[in-house]
Formats: C-alpha cells, structure tokens, sequence
C-alpha cells in the first residue's frame, strides 16, 4: 500500500464487509428457527436440513459462476463486450469484470495482497443464501430435498444474479434505460425471490389438508411461536449487516460526478450515489416500526403476522430508503404491510396457493409494492449519482419514474422470478422429483429420521439386557 492513510481505508473496508457477513449470517439463523417454528413436530428436522444445505450448495455454486453472472451481463439481453470485459486488479470505483470473476482466477485463490475482494464476494453470497432461504419457507413440509436443492441453486446462484447484474451494478441497463432504483433491494432479492417462490408454488400444490373439500382454507399455525419469535428477531438484526452491505463505505466523489477540481470522500449506495449510514438508520427503524404497527393493526395482534410484517415494512421501503425522509419510510412500510397482508389472503382464497410462512407476501407482494411506490415518490430524482457525470462516454442514466419501476417490477417479479420458478418446478414435476409421496408427507417427512432413532434406542436397550 502507498501509505499508512491509504493502508487504513483498505484494512476500514476489508472489516466494514467483514461485518455485514457475519450480521447477515444472523438472517440464515433466523430462517431456520423461524421455519423450523412454522413447521409441523413430523416434519422439523427436514425443514432445518433444507435450508441448512443451501449453504454449500450455493455457496460452491456462487463460486463457480454465480458471482460471473454478476459482473458479465450488466448489459442485459443485448450482452455486447460485457461478458469480457476485465481488470488486472480491483478497484472499488472500478468494473471488477467477468474475467477477474472466474474461478481460476488469481483473485480467487489465496492472495495477500487481497484485502476486499473476497469479503465483497462472500457479501454478495450472503444475499444469494436469503434469496434461496425466502423460497425455503414457502414450500416447507412437502417438497424434496433434491428438488429444493436444484431450485435453492437456480435462484441462488443464476436468477437473482441475473436481476442484480441488470438493476444493481452501477452499470446496470436497467439503471440506464429504465430509471430503475432498487438501493436495499425491495426487487433485487425479495420480488425475484418472492415471485420465483409463487412459480413453484403453483406446482407445487398445497400441504395435505390446508384446504376443506369446499376449498375453504385451514389455518395451520405456527408451532413454536419462540422459535418463530427469535428467528424473526435475528432476521430483523440480520438485515442491519444486509443494509450496510448494499453501500460503499469509502469513496471519491469529484470528477466522476461532474465536479472537475473536487476531492470529497463519502460512503455511497451500491449505485455510487452518496449516502451514510446514519441515514439509513433512521429509514431502518422508522420502516420496521411502520411495519410493526401496520401488522399489529390488519392482522388484529395476530403475532406470527405482526412479527413477518414489521419485516414486510422494511422490504417495501428499502428500493427508496437511501433518499427517503424518515417519515416517508414508515408510511411507505405501513402501507406495504398492509398489501402484504391483503393479498396472501386474496391469492390464498382465490388460487388455492399454500404459502406456508407468507413469504411470497412478505418479500414478493410487498417488494413490488415497494418498487412502484419509489417511482413515485422519488420520481424525478437520478437513478444513479453516475448519471450526474460523464462517466461511461457521456451516456446519461434515466431519471427514477413510476414506468420504469413498474417494468422493473415485472422484470424482478414476473421475468426473473415467476416464470422460471414455474418452469422448472413443472419440469421437476413431469420427472416425478418434485413433491414427496403422500404416504410420506402423511407420515411426515422426517418418518426415517425417528424410525432410524428408534431403532438404535431399541439395539441399545437390547444390548443392555
């Protein structure tokens, strides 16, 4: 490093991501207490190891191409040079490039004089391990393991990577040509992941006995509500390490923002549109109190759904809680909740759907809600700080409107997230690999496991005879 102020800005961001991995880890623990919670007793320790095994099984995924994704197609369909395009070193203000991306790549390997790349990579894989774990609570308690695996992957590692390189890289075409904002991810991870979860759900079909042969639905309530309650918990500590995860915690804002002769250093967004982390703090818990009191009111101090829609709130508000004032993000997150609520219910009753943890509501319903918001309430406003400058040969970004958000919507929700989780599961389905026999989901899916258990209690008392 040059010098010791240069060496202490490298080493402050190496930790300050550092950080976010290990807070959002938080956010998996959470997932797993708060399905397990959801689950049936029959049916717990296959609910625990499904999204237990989304850790390696993304993970290894993520590095092997599902990181490539991100930084090769910010081009969209019309991919261009983008998918060569590289660097010989990393440079945050720079384009990492698909080509310093590849597993075989030097930056990939153990490396001294690496200091941020791989805690940036192992940020990005956090977010790919909660897009799988949104769909994980949706389909608990009737799906494969090996299914869930081949799905856990696709969304994880390909499908949101996909949305992120299109509407979350700086450079993204979506930015550009749509005016699409998405600071903390209302479609990025939650649509994509909510709208993917709805497409196998429709294939999937609902848990035996969710619904009366009149079709009246059954209410299958949580089991744990402190497993459910510590779970949501930790997801709502979790999403601190997410929010700062989505920033740049140092970087040089001058000429790259059309201030010839300016030095300034700030922390930005994921968009290199300034921002700070007190401000997000105040959108943070203003949008999760928002949310709270929205869930406690429409679900009448239903607790399972007070707890999901003080998450719901964040989600809504999260495309716009970079440039929101405080009150605007707790209305924007009340009236998110509200349409979270609203609509599980309404699809549930109309289509037959048996989300069982809400998720498609919480993170689907509510992030798509909270992208159209954001092009109105931010209409106007740049898409991304780069658009301010003359970066990029000159091209301007298209300013945030209610259309582009509305199409990005559909791209996050429907393009990226409903149709291929609907095409897969039916694939799945057609092969005879998607749901588990009935006489097992009757059972319960960990039958094998307790058979197993008591099995070696009964050679065990035998062999103290």
């Amino acid at each position: 490093m040059e010098n010791e102020l240069t060496a202490l800005s490298t080493i402050f961001t190496e930790f300050y991501y550092w950080v976010t991995v290990v807070l959002m880890f938080l956010i998996h623990v959470g997932f797993c207490m708060y399905e397990v919670g959801v689950s049936r007793h029959k049916n717990q320790m296959h609910t625990l190891m499904k999204n237990t095994m989304v850790i390696p099984l993304v993970t290894i995924t993520w590095f092997f191409f599902g990181w490539w994704i991100y930084w090769a197609l910010p081009n969209g369909p019309w991919i261009g040079t983008s998918i060569l395009s590289g660097t010989s070193g990393l440079e945050i203000e720079g384009a990492y490039g698909a080509a310093l991306a590849a597993p075989w790549a030097s930056s990939m390997a153990v490396n001294l004089g690496d200091h941020i790349y791989g805690v940036f990579w192992a940020a990005f894989l956090l977010f790919s391990w909660t897009a799988a774990s949104i769909v994980s609570g949706a389909v608990i308690e009737r799906i494969r393991m090996s299914a869930f695996g081949i799905l856990a992957i696709a969304i994880g590692s390909v499908f949101w990577v996909i949305d992120a390189s299109w509407g979350w890289h700086f450079d993204g075409w979506m930015l550009k040509i749509l005016g699409y904002h998405d600071a903390y991810a209302s479609g990025v991870i939650h649509a994509v992941a909510g709208g993917f979860a709805l497409g196998i759900l429709v294939v999937l079909g609902p848990r035996i006995g969710k619904f009366a042969q009149d079709g009246t639905p059954r209410n299958i309530g949580p089991k744990n509500p402190w497993l459910v309650t510590i779970g949501l918990f930790l997801i709502y500590t979790g999403f601190w390490g997410f929010y700062a995860a989505c920033n740049v915690p140092i970087f040089e804002v001058g000429a790259e923002y059309g201030m010839e002769g300016v030095t300034y250093f700030t922390a930005t967004n994921i968009y290199m549109t300034p921002t700070t982390l007190s401000g997000i703090t105040f959108n943070f818990l203003m949008s999760l109190s928002g949310g709270l009191l929205a869930g406690y009111w429409v679900s009448k101090g239903d607790a399972f759904w007070t707890y999901s829609l003080g998450l719901a709130g964040i989600i809504c508000a999260s495309a716009g809680n970079d440039l929101y004032h405080p009150l605007q993000a707790m209305l924007i997150a009340m009236v998110g909740a509200y349409i979270a609520y609203k609509l599980h219910y309404w699809v549930e009753n109309k289509f037959k759907i048996d989300d069982a943890v809400g998720a498609v509501a919480v993170h689907g319903y509510a992030g798509v809600a909270g992208l159209i918001i954001c092009g109105f309430v931010l209409w106007g406003y740049p898409s991304s700080a780069y658009s301010v400058g003359e970066m990029w040969n000159g091209s301007n970004y298209a300013p945030i409107n209610p259309l582009g958000m509305f199409l990005g919507a559909i791209v996050m929700f429907g393009v990226l997230g409903f149709l291929p989780g609907y095409v897969l599961a039916k694939i799945l389905n057609g092969m005879g690999k998607l749901r588990i026999p009935h006489e097992v989901e009757l059972a319960g899916m960990d039958y094998n496991v307790m058979e197993a258990a008591k099995a070696d209690e009964d050679a065990f008392v035998a062999a103290e005879k």
